[in-house]
């Protein structure tokens, strides 16, 4: 089977209708599909966008449907948790209910929130999202491929690898075990930056911790691993980053993700990693990988809005 993976929306259906059909999908019979190929969504549906009802609407017939394939990116993680009652805490939910965290699901909240049963079949079909993906020929995952941890939670799991309620509590405990592994397969590897050292993030807040490039071997100092704006990164120390945060990819498979907001050319990270967000949630273009089986990824086989 051949797979376009289709990186975080966050609520843009414009887009998603203009790649699909330049991809040659077509809409009949209830659903988008390609005479030879299947979607895959790296999760984030939601967030940002006009039109949040909208994007999961089409992404819910094409899984119906059976032509496509999603996982669960952490924007569909924080309104579980944003919508879950914390049951330790009266009148409190497992994500607090706090400014900033309304700002980052407003436009959800807004087209959703006002129709209590809606927003509960919206939350209960973001549970219906598997965390990952291992499928002949590839894997997909919405942040972080990390096999010790996926074989640490995977236990918990269902058998299709999806969150249970009790589960999402767990994972909203810091300190936990759960917490620690679903924050990194949805968020990826987060490491406290040496002292003296911040950088604002594309919300403005302030941040004393940042992203790394977890699939690459070679990214083992503060300079090499850190996920951010070139001058900022030229001001970091060259120094080892913690092992903890040492993670590799092992190569078996490509693996696809989204997550991290790139900008410019489209291309593999390495020859055998992709990452297809590239910022559609703040101007940028929609982009998918058009995979066709191939061991090697190419920069040709992508295709953006």
């Amino acid at each position: 089977m051949n797979y376009d993976v289709i990186g975080d929306i966050h609520g843009h259906a414009d887009k998603l209708i203009a790649l699909l059909r330049k991809m040659g999908y077509r809409h009949r019979m209830g659903a988008w599909r390609h005479p030879e190929k299947k979607a895959i969504f790296v999760g984030d549906f939601i967030d940002r966008g006009p039109g949040q009802l909208e994007t999961i609407r089409i992404v819910r017939e094409m899984l119906d449907a059976e032509t496509a394939k999603a996982v669960m990116g952490n924007h569909e993680l924080n309104a579980i948790a944003w919508y879950t009652p914390d049951p330790a805490s009266d009148g409190e939910h497992l994500r607090r209910r706090i400014p900033k965290n309304h700002k980052q699901h407003k436009a959800f909240l807004d087209e959703a929130e006002n129709d209590s049963d809606l927003h509960r079949e919206l939350v209960d079909w973001f549970l219906t999202l598997p965390l990952w993906l291992d499928l002949p020929g590839l894997r997909v995952v919405h942040a972080c491929w990390h096999p010790r941890y996926m074989a640490e939670i995977e236990c918990q799991l269902t058998p299709e690898r999806r969150l249970d309620p009790a589960l999402v509590v767990a994972a909203s405990r810091r300190g936990s075990m759960e917490f620690r592994t679903i924050e990194t397969l949805t968020k990826g590897v987060e490491i406290d930056l040496p002292a003296g050292h911040q950088f604002h993030d594309k919300d403005g807040h302030a941040r004393h911790n940042v992203r790394t490039r977890w699939w690459d071997s070679s990214a083992t100092s503060y300079r090499r691993a850190a996920i951010i704006d070139s001058p900022t990164q030229e001001k970091l120390p060259d120094t080892p980053i913690p092992e903890s945060a040492l993670v590799g990819y092992d190569g078996t498979k490509p693996v696809f993700f989204g997550h991290y907001w790139l900008e410019g050319d489209l291309q593999p990270l390495l020859p055998n990693v992709a990452c297809v967000d590239y910022s559609a949630g703040k101007g940028g273009p929609l982009v998918a990988y058009r995979w066709e089986g191939e061991p090697e990824l190419s920069a040709s086989s992508f295709v953006s809005t």
